[in-house]
């Protein structure tokens, strides 16, 4: 790592735009097993992501250890970007905070992904490979602390999505499943009724 001449004249600040609720609540703070993502326009080898540890710490290059326990997403963003520029000059500074949320159900490859807060709710289902032909688009569960609520992927209202999220993509009915069983199976049936009555 090397190193970089102290000064803060034409640093340039450049946020990741998010949801409005991503800056006003404590709710929305970063957890263990979250990112922060550090994209420095001069200094590349020091761009990546890093791991929010159990404590609630980050550790970044240049500034050290940081911590993101009781802090908004706009505060925490601020704080960086300030501690940054004593570091750089003449830098472009994007300072992205990824949400670890779990995928779930009818999707083809569920697991843990990490989503960024201009992401909506298909964006994340997207990340997961999105959902299966045996998914619904309908009726998708998210449950966050303890609580569960549904909403539809098809709706063009952005969730926002929190640390430890897990969302449920659910399986079609039986009937929506089995829809071509059903339309062979009726017109079979219609096919034999009116086979008989023209006997």
């Amino acid at each position: 790592m090397r190193c970089v001449m102290l000064g803060t004249a034409g640093l340039i600040l450049g946020f990741t735009t998010g949801f409005a609720q991503d800056s006003g609540s404590v709710a929305d703070q970063l957890r263990a097993g979250d990112m922060v993502r550090v994209a420095l326009s001069r200094e590349v080898e020091m761009s990546g992501d890093y791991l929010v540890d159990e404590a609630g710490m980050v550790a970044l290059p240049l500034i050290g250890l940081r911590e993101t326990a009781n802090k908004t997403p706009a505060v925490l963003k601020q704080e960086l970007v300030t501690a940054y520029s004593d570091q750089l000059r003449n830098q472009t500074i994007q300072i992205t905070l990824l949400r670890r949320v779990r995928v779930l159900g009818e999707v083809r490859n569920p697991g843990l992904y990490h989503a960024d807060p201009t992401m909506t709710l298909g964006d994340v289902v997207a990340l997961a490979g999105g959902a299966t032909t045996l998914g619904k688009s309908t009726d998708i569960r998210i449950v966050r602390d303890g609580e569960e609520f549904e909403v539809d992927l098809g709706s063009d209202v952005l969730h926002q999505v929190r640390s430890g999220d897990q969302i449920v993509v659910p399986e079609k009915g039986w009937i929506a499943r089995n829809r071509t069983l059903l339309v062979t199976a009726s017109i079979s049936v219609t096919a034999i009724v009116v086979g008989a009555m023209t006997r």
